[in-house]
This record gives C-alpha cells, structure tokens and sequence, in this order.
C-alpha cells in the first residue's frame, strides 16, 4: 500500500545528512529504485531520502575493485564494468536496484550457493549515521555494524558509498545449459547433483502443475563463455553489451488477464518450449539475468490491483517440507507466472541477511483472491517449523511475532541498533509494522 511522505532528493552527502539533521518525530529512510516488494523503503508521515542522484562510480581494472555511490544501479555498473571485462559480483532477477539497496537487502542471485550475496563481497562502506558522523565501515573495524547493516533494511545508517570486488569476464555471453524436468524430485536431484559444475544456476517452476507433474521445471545453468566459445564474427568484440526494452508494457492493463486459465496455458507453453537438455547455448547477459527488464513495465500484467512475492528459504533437510508447501500453492491454484527455485550456500555474519544453505523459493501470487492472506500465513507456519524465514525486501504482510523465530540474531542487530541510533531516527513503515523500532 502506498504512503504519504517528504522526500529529498540526495545528490551529495551533505544532503543526507541534512535530511537526518531535520527528522522529526517519524524519522527518516533511504530509498533507491523502488524494487523492493513490500514497504522497507516507506515512511508514512515522515522523509524519505532519493538516493537515485548520486551516481558516480570508478574502477581500477588492474585489481576490479569498485567504488560506487549509493543510488548507482546495477544497470548502470554494468554499462561500464563489461566493456572494460568484469561483471558484479552478485545480480538479483533485475538490473534496476542500486548499490545502497544491495547492501540494506543483502542481495543475492543465481551464483549464491558459490559467491554468496552482496555484502559478501564489500570490502567498505561511507555510512551517515543518526547522530550525523560518517563512519567508514569495514567487515574487519567493526563488524558488528557492518554485519548488522547488511540486510539490516537502512535501519542502522544511510549508505553513501561502497567498496566492492567485481569478478573478471571474458565475453559478456553466457554459455547456458537447459534442463527440462518432470517434478520436483527429479528437479532438486538435478540442482543437487550439478551444483559445483555451475556458476549460475537456477529453475523456473510450474506452480499451477499437480500430481506426477507437481513442481516440474525448467532449469538453467551457465557461466560466462570463453573468447573461443564465440562465433567468430563476435570475438573480435567479445565485450559487446547492450541491454535493450524490447517492448513496453501499456500503462492500463485490463483486470482478470491473469487467471488460472491463461497461466496454466502459459504455463504449458513455457515448459514445451524448453528442450529436454540443451548444451552450450550462448545467451546475452539480460536474457540469462534479467529477462524480465527486457519487458518495461513487467508488472503492469497483472493489472491495477498489482501482486506481491512471497520468497522464503528452507534449510536442507527440508525438502519433504518444501515439496508440501510448491503442493499447497498448486492445489489452490496460486495463479503465478514467476516461480523460481535456487540453493543457497552457507549464510554469511549478516544479522537479518535473508539467505542460508537451503532451497529459496519465490512466487509472484495476483492480488486480489479473498483466500491468498490465510494461504501465505499457512504457509509462514509451515516455513517457520522447518527453520525456515521469509525474505524481508519482499514482505508486505508477515506477522511480526513470527520475525524472531526466523531471525534468531535479531536481539543482536536490535542491539547495535540501540548503540548508533537510540533516538530512532531512522524509520521505515517495515520497521514499523514489524516491530523492528
């Protein structure tokens, strides 16, 4: 639901800090591109800062480390890091986030279950704190903040900058094998079993398929291909990137397109079309990361009433658990297009960081149905029991006495909240809601 707010436009520091100066009683929060799913990045009644200005970023190629302001986006880092033969080190589902929301987030991708998410790879980061200093924050200074910032929601201090390795690429395509697979057991053996051979791995699920076809899929793995791997018209110009819209979205898309019956046909499509197993086929790095972008306005399919991602995660060892919740959603007919599966690798020192070895699974799910409210909190109990969480940068609607079981280091990050912002300066309608405050 959207909310009333001040916004300031923060195109240096000294805008940041004027705006944590000036708080009043509701506080101030950081807010980039909008992507998140729910209402980190709001503030009802008070100000939020639009880091979107501040966009400078440079790259010493001898090392691939990068600085970049807080409000530069993906998109625009890799307009200039692929070119010169690097790529960063994690991307979600969109290019559109930026480098200060991939810290508060703790972003993570395709290549978690080897390179973890975003914070794992900063190695610094200039923070405006409440009390109006800038510290220079590092993972070995002080840890405690660092890993409380990570996925700590903007809650803990306003990025300005961060530091961060970026991983070295031969070519800017991606050599991209296909699994096309019956259910979900043979999916996850699949995963399991080809997890080291892949750098990028991920499953797109059919949720509207039940009985013997329940959670079958369409997986791809890839990693960025060699000069030689290219035909040979490209390798004199291995680097070559451009991320295009292909077509935009209307701005009014008629209610009720998306149905059950126009996604299950979809849906079917979808899994057809894929070959049952295709090696080596070299794709463009928005068709492998980003596809969606390549659409402007995506979202606007499922119509004014819009949809809402439910993502958690599931330790291994859950699996039957995993299999009845993709059950659940099928059998009440979750009506989604995007239904994607990945492993996560071992959790990093984040305090609120969303991943942890296991199986992530997100659904974008129509608003709108009167049942979809008690179906996800069904669903957050069974997620719950299996030691499993929710992602926060996508929540819109968990209840806040489940957040401490999911969360079992939030006493800690409510701790190094309480040492840089006792006054609570910085709010969110997240924190709010959540009790996070």
């Amino acid at each position: 639901m959207p909310t009333g707010a001040d916004v300031v436009a923060a195109h240096h520091p000294d805008d940041v800090l004027g705006a944590l100066a000036d708080a009043g009683p509701r506080g101030v929060i950081a807010r980039g591109l909008g992507r998140c799913y729910g209402d980190a990045a709001q503030n009802a009644g008070g100000v939020v800062v639009d880091d979107t200005g501040a966009t400078m970023f440079r790259l010493d190629p001898a090392t691939g480390i990068c600085t970049a302001s807080a409000g530069v986006s993906i998109d625009r880092l890799l307009q200039g890091l692929v070119p010169r033969g690097f790529f960063v080190p994690v991307t979600p589902g969109t290019r559109f986030v930026t480098v200060g929301g991939a810290i508060a987030s703790d972003i993570h991708g395709k290549n978690h279950h080897k390179k973890g998410s975003w914070c794992d790879h900063v190695l610094s980061m200039q923070l405006a704190m409440a009390d109006g200093s800038v510290r220079t924050v590092t993972p070995e200074g002080d840890p405690d903040l660092f890993w409380a910032t990570a996925g700590g929601m903007g809650l803990t201090g306003i990025v300005l900058e961060a530091t961060f390795r970026c991983p070295p690429i031969a070519s800017s395509r991606v050599r991209v094998d296909t699994f096309r697979l019956r259910d979900l057991d043979e999916t996850m053996q699949v995963m399991a079993d080809t997890d080291d051979r892949y750098d990028y791995t991920v499953a797109w699920i059919d949720m509207m398929a039940t009985g013997r076809n329940l959670g079958r899929s369409v997986l791809t793995s890839g990693g960025f291909a060699a000069v030689d791997d290219l035909p040979a018209a490209e390798q004199a110009h291995p680097l070559a990137y451009d991320a295009p819209v292909l077509v935009d979205v209307p701005p009014v898309f008629p209610s009720g397109v998306i149905n059950k019956l126009t996604i299950k046909a979809f849906n079917e499509l979808w899994f057809r079309k894929a070959p049952v197993r295709r090696e080596g086929e070299l794709q463009s790095i928005p068709a492998f990361f980003h596809p969606l972008d390549m659409l402007g306005d995506w979202n606007r399919v499922y119509g004014p009433r819009g949809f809402l991602q439910w993502q958690i995660v599931l330790p291994f060892g859950e699996e039957e658990r995993l299999r009845r919740i993709v059950e659940r959603l099928a059998v009440t007919g979750s009506s989604s297009l995007v239904n994607v599966l990945k492993r996560f690798g071992p959790n990093n020192a984040g305090m609120l960081s969303f991943p942890t070895a296991g199986w992530t699974l997100s659904v974008d799910v129509p608003v709108g149905r009167p049942s979809l409210a008690a179906l996800l909190d069904e669903l957050d109990e069974v997620t719950v029991e299996g030691g499993g969480r929710t992602y926060l940068a996508k929540d819109s609607r968990v209840r806040a006495e489940l957040l401490e079981v999911m969360y079992p280091r939030l006493d800690e990050w409510r701790a190094v909240r309480e040492r840089v912002d006792p006054d609570r300066r910085l709010r969110s309608d997240l924190g709010r809601r959540l009790g996070l405050l």
